[in-house]
This record gives structure tokens, sequence and C-alpha cells, in this order.
């Protein structure tokens, strides 16, 4: 009896000890699973990998910009005055989170311009900001702004039932700006004048060149006039000459200040026009290059007839990262390649927009319908632009800088009206060409397709609904499940 009643009395006891321990037992599981949760979190932040999963590589900065970055040897502030309301206020964002990822000398500071007037105030009036929105750069003192008008350009379309493309330009901004403030040098860019060429202090909307001179500033680069009649020589600080449209002949002693600018390892753009006669054809010549009375006609490719689109480039520095991006070019002519009676420094000539196999240079300009004859006109492709080097002899490893020239069948594509799509950025990829700048070429404006989901007012409740209350009572009805399954 007496037995007995210990024995019941002891098995309570032990269930109760069997309880404590297992409570005892999914604490310590518990403990040991957030702390591993800690300890993956905190690894994680110290060593993690950054990857991208969106659609269209926006938010990648290109090699050539972790290079400017990477030279970057100051810290480096970044103020961003934009509204979240602007077209380009998220792209912007991303794009700058990419700059501070990539360097360790970024600092990014976000100031909105209507709720934080004090701070915006404050940044307008240290940094001399002309504009309400800015992205302002400042590296060891020195500072320089890019608008926020500048971010977002209006593209030619490819197509005339589409409306037209946005190109976003912010790496291509922001990495030039970076690069300015680095580099205290800043080469020369001397447009020639005298002979009715394109000026870049001309503000006319249409014909003026104010908006290409305001991007070569923009890249660091300092812009300036040449009259070659009063010169009477080419400066020694000149880095490029740019001759772009004249409509007048050149005199034979500015012809002959050109030739030996060339020959003295010079760089040239020149942007001709067709159905006039420069005088430097003879010079052109004697490098490669063959300028001809016509005008360059391509069906597949325009939309009224007095223009050439393209969006398909020949293959070379300047046109490599415009693959995809439409450059437009206005009754062009034809800039062909022809043999050169040289030793072992003969040019390299280098095509880089063409017109497609359906189009040819019309060498009767007059006509008003004009038709491929194939006796007389030169069927497609033929090259409206062409990039022309010389430098050391192939094969002989010798630090010479070479000669590079550029050459272009129409002026008005940078024009202040022409100025759309991609000729702003071939122009300022040229320009980079001419002056052995690659650290400026590979960043291109990145195209704004927007992706997006349009709903209506039920769809969106059925949506809320579903993700909001349906998941989780889903997992919840799921372990009751498990719960009353274990029970029974």
């Amino acid at each position: 009896m007496t037995s007995m009643s210990h024995s019941s009395s002891s098995i309570p006891v032990s269930r109760r000890l069997y309880r404590l321990a297992n409570r005892l037992n999914r604490f310590s599981i518990l403990l040991l699973a957030g702390l591993i949760f800690l300890m993956v979190n905190i690894l994680s932040a110290r060593f993690y990998h950054r990857g991208h999963w969106n659609r269209v590589p926006q938010g990648r900065l290109s090699s050539r910009t972790l290079q400017i970055l990477d030279s970057v040897q100051e810290d480096l502030q970044i103020s961003v005055l934009l509204r979240p309301t602007h077209e380009a206020y998220s792209r912007t964002a991303t794009l700058l989170r990419e700059y501070a990822a990539a360097s360790d000398k970024v600092a990014l500071q976000w100031i909105d311009p209507d709720r934080q007037l004090a701070e915006a105030e404050q940044a307008v009036r240290r940094y001399r900001l002309t504009e309400g929105e800015a992205v302002v750069f400042d590296l060891g003192g020195r500072h320089q702004s890019v608008s926020a008008n500048n971010l977002v350009e209006y593209g030619y379309p490819g197509d005339a039932a589409r409306s037209p493309t946005r190109a976003f330009r912010g790496e291509p901004l922001f990495s030039s700006t970076i690069y300015a403030l680095a580099h205290a040098l800043r080469p020369t860019v001397f447009f020639v004048q005298g002979h009715g060429e394109r000026s870049p202090l001309d503000y006319d909307r249409r014909s003026g060149y104010s908006r290409v001179a305001a991007r070569l500033r923009e890249a660091n680069l300092e812009v300036d006039i040449l009259n070659l009649g009063e010169a009477k020589s080419v400066p020694a600080h000149c880095a490029l000459m740019i001759l772009a449209g004249p409509v007048r002949e050149l005199a034979p002693f500015e012809v002959a200040l050109v030739r030996d600018y060339l020959d003295r390892k010079g760089r040239l753009l020149a942007l001709l026009d067709a159905r006039i006669t420069s005088g430097l054809e003879p010079v052109l010549q004697n490098w490669g290059v063959l300028l001809g009375d016509d005008i360059v006609v391509d069906d597949s490719r325009t939309l009224t007839g007095r223009e050439l689109y393209t969006t398909v480039y020949d293959d070379h520095p300047i046109t490599r990262p415009l693959q995809g991006m439409a450059s437009v070019l206005y009754l062009p002519r034809a800039v062909r390649p022809t043999p050169v009676s040289r030793g072992g420094d003969k040019p390299v000539l280098s095509p880089l927009i063409s017109c497609s196999a359906n189009g040819w240079a019309e060498l009767n300009p007059d006509d008003a319908s004009p038709q491929l004859d194939p006796a007389v006109d030169i069927a497609g492709p033929v090259p409206v632009a062409l990039a022309i080097e010389r430098g050391p002899v192939p094969g002989v490893h010798v630090q010479i800088r070479p000669t590079r020239l550029v050459v272009v069948g129409d002026s008005t594509f940078i024009s202040n009206g022409g100025l759309m799509g991609a000729n702003v950025d071939f122009f300022l990829n040229a320009v980079h060409w001419l002056l052995e700048r690659e650290d400026m070429l590979a960043i291109s404006p990145v195209v704004m397709d927007d992706f997006r989901v349009v709903m209506n007012a039920r769809q969106l409740h059925m949506l809320f609904a579903a993700v909001v209350a349906g998941l989780p009572s889903l997992v919840a009805l799921m372990g009751l499940l498990v719960a009353w399954r274990r029970r029974h």
C-alpha cells in the first residue's frame, strides 16, 4: 500500500521535470537560432556581394565610371537638390547609390527643396546655384553642379508611330563632372570662324551652337574662337580644332595652316555640309578622305526624306557605346575612304556612320524625287562619317602621339535645333576620342523605357486582399492543420 502511493506521487514530479527540460531545450534552440540570425546579419553587413536583378542595366556603373571613381583620392560630397516628383528622381537616386557603394570616398546628401527650405537655401548660396534643382559635386573644396534640366533628354523616335524617346543622361554627366574636378587640366577646343561657320556664341534656337558648347564645358573643356585670317597661326595650346559648316572657302594660307597643324600631330573635327566647297578637300584627300558633290539618301532610314537616322553604327570606340540609340543627320554628304600613297605610316580610316544597303549617294542632289541610278550614283552602304588616325608604324612599339581626324558630312546634327537623340553623345564621343580621353568613352545615356502595371480600383483591392490577408491566412491555416494532426 505504501509502495503504491509512493510510486503514484513520483510520477507527477517526473512529468514536471520532463516538461521543464523540454521548455529549456526549446528556449535554448530559439536563443541559439536568434544568435545565429544576428551573427549572419552582422557578417552579411560587413561582407556582401552586390548584384543587379533589374530588367535593364540602368543602375549598373560602366567600367569607365569605376575607373574614374578609383582615381579619386579626396572625399567627394554629392548634394542632391531634387524634388521626388521629378521624372529622373528614382533613376538619379538608384545611380548615386551605386556611386556611393563603389567608393568609400563618396558621401550622399539628399535635400528636398520643398520641405528642407533652410538646407536648400544654404546649398544654393554656398554653391551659387542658378537653378532650383541640381546635383552638386564637391571634391576637396572644388565644386561643380549638374542641372536637373539636363538629366533627361528627349530623342528622335525610331518609329513614326511612337512618341519621342527619353534618355537618362545621369552617368555621362556625373562621371564627366567627377573627372573634371579630379583633373585640373582643361584642354582648349577652338571653333574656326571667319567663313560662315557655326559659332558656339550663337544662341539661335535653330542654327546656333550654344547648347553643344555648354556640353563641352560640362565635359571639362575650354571653348574658344579661332579666326585663322587674323591669328595667322594656330595657338600652341589648341588641343582640338573644330571646323563646323563653313559656307565659304578657306584662303590658301589658311589651308596651309590647317595642313601644318595636322602634320604636327594636331586634332581636327570637320563637319562639312553637302553642296559646299571648304577648300580643305585636297588636304583631306591626302589623309584618305574623299568628299563628293552628293547627298546620301536612304528610304529605309528616313521619315521625311531629308534626314538619315540610324541606330546601327560601324564598330569603333566612338560609336561602340551608342549601339541601339538613334542619331540623325540632315542631308548628309558622302565621306568615303580613298587610297593614300604614303609610307609605312598610312592613316587608318574607320567608318562611323553609314547608310544601309538600300541607300545610295545621289550625284544629282537637285532632283526632287531621287532614284538610284547604278550608272551614276554610288550604291550603299555609303559612309557619312569617318575617323582617321595616323601614328606609329604597325609592329613598332614607340610612344608617339598620333594624329587624329573625324570628318562628318553634316553640321546641322549638333545645332540647337538638331540636337536630339544620340547626336550630342556621338559628337562628345568623337571629341573625347580625338583628345585621347578614353576614360570618358563607353559612358552612354540609358533609354528610359518604363515598365508599368496598370490596374483599376477593383483589381487593386483584390491584390491588396491577396497579399495582405490571403497569404498570411494561408500560412496560419497550414500551421493550425499541422498542430491539429500532431494532437490527434
